[in-house]
């Protein structure tokens, strides 16, 4: 973890100066934009507390060099830079090898962190829930396995040998790993116990008669301020990267008078770690669990398209099918202006699973609902069931779920005249 609790001249908590760079590789084939990259690298940087960003910028580069990503000139004119702000710590937004980062922070004597590493702090520092705070020391134990960089000499390396008398480097990463092996696995027998409880959470839950909303999107498109404007929530919502991390569930009034469950989850972000992405999966099983996903989007941003790509993305890798319908919300239309958001509205009656609103001020959140609840209008087919007396929670299931059209009871139990949905049928049987 970045250490930024010192406490500085005058009694306060003393505050890392960082610099952000964005290494624009040209030979990359899968180059983003290198404007909008840095302003979201600098968003990262400014999510994690006890930071000042006093310096950012796009490094062109033709390719990455193997052994200190920019060449010898650059590395010279960014060390003085480096110098003259007294940074204490670089942030690249984007991979950096092991062997990169041992020479660049050997050369620039700061500490270095690359995309993945920095995405680990902001989410070790927001992780709430014991999953949430589990998944992310998994995630970080695995990435620093990775980080462990021989730090021989010239001699050391000669000495070589069969294995049996290493060096005094290869010695200490290979106690290094076995000891990140032994935390590795302590975390994922605790992590298994804690997923069977939230498959316990699950299964109470499917005896709620209610359908599941998931919120999903990249993260700043406005999950948190749509949950708490819908639910009257106090989650945490500010204009800052992974401003939530561990889902929040609360049950939503909808415009046919019906219930749902309305769940708020982490955000997705382009390049997302790998780690991140397996570590997290079982924090986004709220997301295979729903009946309707309502992918957010912040269609003023201007990569707003290329940041939907990534949530489909994710969601494919995920596990989630088609069969599962996803409803947009174009949010943040406040800022646009009158005629780009006439022309999105257009586009959205067009396509007839978009809402065009702005979760801030309210505006256009009744089409919304609207949407979710033709998403969920299923079609409903007619069935008489009985229910024995001694199964009283199944017919109150019947009830709560407002399924029941006529019940008559005779010595056998409750004769019940049901119209539901498919999916209701399903939860009904494994009640």
């Amino acid at each position: 973890m970045i250490e930024v609790d010192e406490l500085d001249g005058a009694g306060g908590r003393r505050r890392t100066r960082a610099m952000v760079l964005h290494p624009d590789i040209r030979s990359n084939p899968h180059r983003r934009p290198a404007g909008p990259a840095l302003e979201e690298a600098v968003a990262l940087a400014a999510a994690l507390p006890g930071l000042d960003v006093v310096g950012a910028e796009v490094v062109g580069l033709p390719k990455a060099q193997p052994g200190r990503l920019f060449g010898k000139g650059k590395l010279e004119e960014l060390r003085l830079r480096m110098e003259e702000a007294e940074v204490e710590l670089v942030l690249i937004d984007g991979p950096v090898t092991p062997v990169q980062q041992r020479n660049l922070e050997r050369d620039w004597k700061v500490k270095l962190l690359d995309r993945t590493g920095l995405i680990l702090e902001i989410f070790a520092d927001r992780a709430r829930t014991r999953e949430g705070v589990l998944q992310v020391e998994l995630a970080a134990l695995s990435y620093q396995r990775t980080r462990l960089v021989r730090a021989w000499t010239h001699l050391e390396r000669q000495r070589g040998g069969l294995g049996f008398v290493g060096g005094p480097g290869e010695t200490q990463i290979e106690a290094d790993r076995r000891a990140l092996d032994t935390q590795i696995l302590g975390l994922r027998r605790q992590l298994e116990k804690v997923t069977r409880t939230r498959a316990l959470h699950r299964a109470a839950r499917a005896r709620v008669p209610y359908p599941v909303v998931a919120l999903v999107g990249y993260t700043n498109a406005g999950k948190s301020t749509l949950f708490n404007r819908l639910t009257g929530a106090e989650v945490l919502a500010k204009d800052m990267l992974f401003a939530t991390l561990d889902p929040t569930m609360r049950v939503v009034r909808l415009p046919g008078g019906g219930d749902a469950i309305l769940s708020d989850t982490v955000g997705f972000i382009s390049d997302l770690p790998p780690q991140l992405v397996a570590a997290f999966r079982a924090t986004l099983e709220e997301v295979l669990e729903a009946d309707v996903i309502v992918h957010v989007r912040d269609i003023a941003h201007p990569e707003t398209e290329a940041q939907a790509e990534d949530v489909r993305t994710i969601l494919a890798s995920l596990g989630v099918t088609d069969a599962v319908p996803v409803v947009e919300l174009w949010n943040k239309a406040d800022l646009l202006d009158d005629d780009a958001r006439a022309a999105l509205e257009v586009q959205a009656a067009r396509r007839g699973d978009v809402a065009v609103a702005s979760a801030l001020t309210g505006t256009g959140l009744q089409a919304f609902s609207d949407r979710i609840a033709e998403a969920l209008g299923e079609e409903r087919l007619r069935a008489e069931l009985h229910v024995p007396f001694a199964e009283g929670r199944r017919r109150a299931w019947l009830h709560a779920a407002g399924v029941v059209e006529a019940e008559r009871e005779d010595e056998d139990g409750h004769h019940l005249s049901v119209r539901w949905t498919p999916r209701q049928a399903m939860r009904f049987r494994d009640l």
